[in-house]
């Protein structure tokens, strides 16, 4: 992550942000469980506000200095910060109750590196689990934010079929100009 990424993924108005629009929207009534992972943390904004939700918080982080200063930061909480590959996640089938992802499958730098993502998320989740994702649209002012970051931003209209390739049975997108979420359900 680039410093200014870095700089607005840490900032009070991003925080604000998802605290009060966007954490709300996409997990909604959803039930995820006690035992959540999330994927792609960053910084850990959202961490911060799931981990008040759950009894559990598992995080994976991709990055060796994030995830070394969100296992730092976080030591002695209910977060338990894993520095893996979230294309190949190091976890038993079934493990979680539920899983949420917050702007970062943009940075899954293929399309079918994504798909793996999906499908291992979907792996360890429990039966009638549910994965709460959400990431922007993709726009000129979000790829030069992203300079030296990678950028892979996803089409929301090929979504659903791409979730339910990857194991989910049910899905529930909803589009708006910044951004989508998804509530991806896999079969109980």
């Amino acid at each position: 992550m680039n410093p200014e990424h870095f700089k607005l993924c840490s900032s009070q108005y991003w925080y604000d942000m998802l605290r009060d629009s966007i954490l709300p929207w996409v997990i909604g009534s959803a039930d995820l469980g006690q035992d959540v992972l999330e994927v792609g943390p960053g910084p850990g904004l959202t961490t911060d506000l799931l981990r008040d939700r759950v009894a559990a918080l598992t995080a994976v982080e991709f990055e060796d200095e994030l995830a070394a200063f969100l296992s730092a930061r976080l030591a002695g909480t209910n977060v338990g910060v894993v520095h893996a590959d979230a294309t190949a996640l190091p976890f038993e089938d079934g493990r979680f109750t539920g899983a949420a992802s917050f702007a970062m499958i943009h940075h899954v730098p293929t399309s079918e590196s994504q798909d793996q993502l999906f499908s291992e998320v979907a792996r360890v989740l429990q039966p009638g689990g549910v994965f709460a994702t959400f990431d922007g649209m993709a726009n000129p002012g979000t790829a030069a934010l992203h300079a030296r970051d990678g950028y892979n931003p996803v089409d929301p209209s090929t979504l659903e079929s791409r979730l339910l390739a990857a194991g989910f049975a049910s899905v529930e997108l909803q589009i708006i100009h910044l951004g989508w979420a998804a509530k991806a359900r896999v079969a109980a």
